[in-house]
C-alpha cells in the first residue's frame, strides 16, 4: 500500500504542493482580427505553487514571485495565448498550437517541444497536460499516480491538472479522471452537465451549465463546500481552497484560508480568478491584477504613514516606529504581530517571523504575536538597550553588554548566556549574532550553511542576519556575507560606501552614504527592486518586501503589492 503523508498539516512544516492550474478565460482565447489577420490575445492570469503569470494583449507574458527553478523566466515569450502555472513549472500555448514551458523539469514536465495542435494546457505538481484541436489529450512528466494516463480520452473539451490527478470535460458534460485517488478527487463519473473542471491538491470541482458548482475529493478544510454557490461563471482550484467568479464579477471563495487566500469579499468587475498553492489571483476588467494570500498580506502598504522614525520587517509584516513613540504595523495579523496599537513610549522596534517586538526608554520591553515557543516573553527583561528578532526567538542585549534571548532554541540560537562585551546583536532564523565591542563577531545557532562562520571577520560596525546568511558591515563601508548564496544574497563584496545592512530571508539590502539603495539576492517579488530610491535614512527587509525610511519621515517598500500594481494586462 502506498503510504500517504497525513492532510493535516501547517505550512510552516511543509509545502504540500499545489497548483492549480491556470483557469483560461470561458471565452475563445485568439481570434482574427477586424482589420485582417492580425491576431488577437485575450489578457489571462495563473497562479502556481508560489508564482502567478500573466498573460498581456499583446500576446507577452509577465511573472511574479518565487523563481527558484526559473519557472518566472517569461520574458522573452512571444504570440502566446494561454497560460497555465504549476508548482515550479510555467507553460505556454502559442498561436500556431505548439507548446513552451520553463522552470522545473525534474519529472519531465517541460518536455512539450514536439507537442503540435494543441488547443489548452494544464499544469500540475510534476506534469503537463495539453488538448488538442481533435479532443484527444497528451500529457508528459511524472507518473507515479497514473496522472499522465490520458490516452485514450476522446471527445475532451477541457483538461486541469491536480497535484497527482488530471481532469477532462466530455463533450456530452461528462467528466473523466485520471491519477490519484487517495481522497476521492477522481471519483467524478456520475457527473453530468459540466463545463469546466479546476483541480486542487486532492479535491477536484466541476462547474454546471446552469451556473452551480459540484466537488468531489478532500474536505478536511471546507474546500467542497460549493453546494451553495450559483451564478457561477468558472472556477479554480487551489491546494486546499477553491474560488468561483460570479456573473456580476464578483468572487466567492471556500476552504483553507490561513494565509487569506479566500479574503476576497471587496473584489469587483473581476473577469478571471486563478488560484495557487496559498494564494488567489483575480483579472479586473481594466487589465490590472489583484491578489491575496501568501506574499500578498499588505506588508508594502505603507503610503499613508507619515512622522516615521524607524522601520522593521517580519517575514510578512512591517513595523513602523512613529515620532510620537507610538507603533503603527500593516501586514499579516492572524497571530497578533500587528496589533500595537496601544504601545506608547516606544523607541525602539524588531520584527520576527509572526512577532513584534518593542523597547521602552525605562529598558522594558513589550511583545505581541506568535508565542508558542516562548519569544514573546520578555515582560521581566530590564536594562535592555537593543532588542533583535528571530523567526521564533527574541533577543535582548543588555545595557551592560551582555545579551538574554527566549523563545525557541532548538538549535541554540539562545545560548547567549556567556555573551559579553557585546554592542549590537542580530537574529536569523535560527541563528543569533552579536557584535563585540572590537568590532568581531560572535554566532550560536543553526549553521548549516556557514552562517556562523564569523570567527575571522574584523572591523565590524554592524551585522544583520537572514534566513541561513549573515551580513557584516565594516568601518570602511564595505560589506562581507557568509552563508546561503543559492539566491546570490552574499554576493556583496562590490560594495562600498554601505552606511546600513539588512538582511531578509533570500536578499540583502545596503543603504548607501548618498541616500541611495542595493540589493542582491532574490527578487522574484520584486524585494530588490530599490534602484530608484533616494533620500532613505533607514532600511529593513522581510521574506519577500523591502522598506525604506525617508528623511521626511514617509516610508516607500517593494514588494508583491507594489510589483503586482504595475501590471496592467492591456496594452
Amino acid at each position: 500500500m502506498k503510504t500517504i503523508l497525513s492532510w493535516r498539516r501547517h505550512h510552516y512544516l511543509a509545502r504540500a504542493g499545489i497548483f492549480l492550474i491556470a483557469v483560461a478565460l470561458i471565452a475563445g482565447m485568439v481570434g482574427c482580427g477586424g482589420d485582417g489577420g492580425e491576431p488577437e490575445y485575450t489578457p489571462m492570469i495563473a497562479a502556481g505553487g508560489d508564482h502567478t503569470v500573466g498573460l498581456k494583449d499583446n500576446g507577452t507574458v509577465v511573472a511574479l514571485g518565487d523563481n527558484g527553478h526559473g519557472q518566472c523566466n517569461v520574458g522573452i515569450w512571444t504570440d502566446i495565448t494561454k497560460v497555465a502555472a504549476g508548482a515550479y513549472h510555467t507553460v505556454g500555448l502559442k498561436t500556431n498550437g505548439t507548446v513552451v514551458a520553463v522552470g522545473d523539469n525534474d519529472g519531465g514536465q517541460r518536455d512539450v517541444d514536439s507537442w503540435t495542435d494543441i488547443t489548452q494546457v494544464a499544469a500540475g505538481e510534476e506534469h503537463t497536460v495539453g488538448l488538442k484541436s481533435n479532443g484527444t489529450v497528451v500529457a508528459v512528466g511524472w507518473n507515479d499516480d497514473g496522472q499522465r494516463d490520458v490516452g485514450n480520452w476522446t471527445g475532451i473539451t477541457w483538461v486541469a491538472s491536480g497535484y497527482f490527478h488530471t481532469v477532462g470535460v466530455k463533450s456530452d458534460g461528462t467528466v473523466v479522471a485520471v491519477g490519484d485517488n487517495y481522497t476521492g478527487q477522481c471519483d467524478v463519473g456520475i457527473w453530468t452537465d459540466i463545463t469546466r473542471v479546476a483541480a486542487g491538491y486532492g479535491h477536484t470541482v466541476g462547474l454546471k451549465s446552469n451556473g452551480t458548482v459540484t466537488a468531489v475529493g478532500d474536505n478536511y478544510d471546507g474546500q467542497c463546500n460549493v453546494g451553495g454557490w450559483t451564478d457561477i461563471t468558472q472556477v479554480a482550484a487551489g491546494t486546499y481552497h477553491t474560488v468561483g467568479l460570479k456573473s456580476n464579477g464578483t468572487v466567492v471563495a471556500v476552504g483553507w484560508n490561513d494565509d487569506g487566500q479566500c479574503d476576497i469579499d471587496g473584489w469587483t468587475d473581476i473577469t478571471q480568478v486563478a488560484a495557487g498553492d496559498y494564494h488567489t489571483v483575480g483579472l479586473k476588467s481594466d487589465g490590472t491584477v489583484v491578489a491575496v494570500g501568501e506574499g500578498y498580506y499588505g506588508q508594502c502598504n505603507t503610503g499613508s504613514w507619515t512622522d516615521i522614525t524607524k522601520v522593521a520587517a517580519g517575514r510578512y509584516h512591517t513595523v513602523g516606529l512613529e515620532i510620537a513613540d507610538t507603533v503603527v504595523a500593516v501586514g499579516w495579523n492572524d497571530d497578533g504581530q500587528c496589533d500595537t496599537g496601544n504601545w506608547t513610549g516606544i523607541d525602539q522596534v524588531a520584527a520576527g517571523a509572526y512577532h513584534t517586538v518593542g523597547r521602552k526608554p525605562n529598558g522594558t520591553v513589550v511583545a505581541v504575536g506568535y508565542n508558542d515557543d516562548g519569544q514573546c516573553d520578555v515582560g521581566n527583561w530590564t536594562d535592555i538597550e537593543q532588542v533583535a528578532a528571530g523567526r521564533w526567538h527574541t533577543v535582548g542585549l543588555e545595557t551592560d553588554g551582555t545579551v538574554v534571548a527566549v523563545g525557541d532554541n532548538s538549535d541554540g540560537q539562545c545560548d547567549v548566556g556567556d555573551w559579553a562585551y557585546i554592542n549590537q546583536v542580530a537574529a536569523g532564523a535560527y541563528h543569533t549574532l552579536g557584535l563585540d565591542v572590537d568590532h568581531t563577531v560572535v554566532a550560536v545557532g543553526y549553521n548549516y550553511d556557514g552562517q556562523c562562520d564569523t570567527g575571522n571577520w574584523t572591523g565590524i560596525t554592524q551585522v544583520a542576519a537572514g534566513r541561513y546568511h549573515t551580513v557584516g558591515l565594516k568601518t570602511n563601508g564595505t560589506v562581507v556575507a557568509v552563508g546561503d548564496n543559492d539566491d546570490g544574497q552574499c554576493d556583496v563584496g562590490s560594495w562600498t560606501d554601505i552606511t546600513k545592512v539588512a538582511a531578509g530571508e533570500l536578499h540583502t539590502v545596503g543603504l548607501k552614504s548618498n541616500g541611495t539603495v542595493v540589493a542582491v539576492g532574490d527578487s522574484g517579488y520584486g524585494q530588490c527592486n530599490v534602484g530608484g530610491w533616494t533620500d532613505i535614512t533607514w532600511i529593513a527587509a522581510g521574506r519577500y518586501h523591502t522598506v525604506g525610511l525617508k528623511t521626511d519621515g514617509t516610508v516607500v517598500a517593494a514588494g508583491p503589492e507594489i510589483e503586482l500594481a504595475k501590471w496592467d494586462l492591456i496594452i
